[in-house]
């Protein structure tokens, strides 16, 4: 197999990874890796990682992901392998084995070979762009809150709270801010982007090796701190209260603040709420679903720049079919293009059902109601007998009524099965309950964003 279609076979896989693991983990672990070689006779492929660390982390988190892709789209494949690939590290401190960085500076310059794209001042990808955002009703209000805080730069809606489900585009909003702000101003306003998980393994580094000084200087001293996920802060009381204090530092001095989160403050669990207060303090905005048109003119650009010939009522199918996720809608994409360019499989409407089934497959036949009465129960921290119980607390009440919306819905339960499943309760019960959430979903976007998360969750346990 020439290089070319082992590039084009990996492409298929890693766009097919994507969708299933956090945006983080993908740039991280896989962003950089590469299909080396396949050895036909013996079914084996030979994956190159930049360091032994990825190395043994991909072979032991996401071999059989790696694995069932690959064999999804090449059944010969048997067998994969990892090996480090080394590369010229030019912008890389280089230490004795053994030695341990002393400066919070010295950490910072020792990034992974995924990493040397990356502006290591700002943590920036440069290929997010507001001119590749594609902007629909969706997200059309975290726009134009974006584009207000790039012209006003900590004084208009400051702080920023962007939210919404995986996948629909947060990541590369709140880059490509970064980016704008810097281009705009010429880089005279420092701006810092940051997930959630970077800025705790800051705060761990900082705190075992007594360079906490180093930690907060890098934080408070930037003019626009941009944090991703924000809600997985929540319940670690250090981080919390460092983030606490670096936000009153940066708010009190006019620095802007950028944060997203898969779910509005209100719900967010466990979180201290002196700070949920704080992010409630600014402009919250949301990104929901894209619409059709949305869909469609994210599949147009993304084969545009990419140059492949795929003919418009392909993507029409596509953007038809795929109606939540945009690393889905992208996903469908890739397998499309290694399937006719690689394949040379001709794409038909059957052929692209087949297509968005492999890729976008929801296995209602996987899941139980057990499992959706206990993934509920997990997401408000209340126990399954909680739910069935006589109580008629609020706390306990909605819970109990999303579940009850969930099993009609995603298991399509009966009335009366869901009412015995719940605490022996009359069908009438259930049917004002699935009523109830049915129609407020579509007016209350805290209420959706909850439903939309669990939803997420009992797929991913499946």
């Amino acid at each position: 197999m020439v290089n070319a279609n082992l590039n084009d076979l990996w492409r298929g896989v890693l766009g097919e990874i994507e969708i299933q693991i956090s945006r983080p983990n993908f740039l991280t672990w896989l962003k950089s890796s590469r299909l080396i070689n396949k050895k036909e006779s013996e079914g084996t492929v030979i994956v190159g990682l930049p360091n032994n660390f990825a190395k043994e982390w991909v072979k032991n988190r996401y071999h059989k992901l790696i694995l069932g892709s690959l064999r999804n789209m090449d059944s010969s494949i048997k067998v994969v392998e990892y090996i480090v690939e080394r590369q010229p590290q030019p912008d890389l401190i280089k230490t004795k084995k053994g030695d341990q960085p002393e400066t919070f500076a010295e950490i910072e310059k020792q990034k992974p070979l995924i990493e040397l794209k990356i502006d290591s001042e700002t943590n920036l990808n440069p290929r997010y762009t507001l001119k590749s955002f594609i902007v629909g009703s969706s997200n059309e209000l975290a726009y134009a809150a974006v584009t207000a805080v790039i012209k006003d730069v900590g004084k208009k809606y400051n702080p920023l709270f962007i939210y919404g489900g995986v996948g629909l585009g947060k990541t590369h909003l709140l880059q490509a801010t970064g980016n704008e702000i810097k281009s705009v101003y010429k880089n005279q306003i420092k701006v810092l982007y940051v997930s959630s998980e970077k800025f705790l393994n800051d705060m761990l580094w900082g705190i075992r090796n007594n360079k906490m000084d180093d930690i907060k200087k890098r934080y408070r001293n930037t003019d626009v701190l941009i944090i991703d996920d924000i809600q997985f802060i929540g319940g670690k009381e250090r981080t919390e209260e460092e983030f606490f204090h670096t936000f009153n530092v940066l708010y009190e001095n006019n620095k802007q603040i950028i944060m997203s989160s898969d779910r509005a403050p209100a719900a967010i669990p466990i979180i201290e709420e002196r700070l949920r207060s704080r992010f409630e303090g600014g402009m919250i905005a949301d990104i929901s679903y894209p619409d059709y048109e949305t869909r469609l003119a994210i599949l147009r650009t993304k084969a545009q720049e990419n140059r492949w010939q795929i003919e418009d009522k392909a993507l029409e199918l596509i953007a038809n079919k795929v109606k939540k996720n945009i690393r889905e809608l992208e996903g469908v994409l890739n397998k499309v293009v290694f399937y006719q360019d690689i394949k040379k499989d001709k794409i038909n409407a059957q052929k692209l059902e087949e297509i968005v089934n492999e890729v976008v497959r929801v296995n209602t036949k996987n899941i139980s109601a057990n499992d959706v009465i206990k993934t509920v129960g997990e997401f408000f921290e209340i126990s399954p007998a909680d739910m069935m119980a006589k109580c008629k607390k609020k706390e306990v009440v909605e819970p109990r009524q999303i579940t009850m919306y969930l099993l009609r819905e995603m298991l399509n339960s009966s009335y009366p099965s869901i009412g015995e499943k719940l605490g022996k309760r009359d069908h009438t019960t259930v049917i004002h309950a699935c009523t109830k959430i049915s129609r407020e979903i579509n007016q209350n976007s805290v209420l959706n964003q909850k439903i939309i998360l669990i939803k997420e969750m009992i797929n991913k346990s499946a």
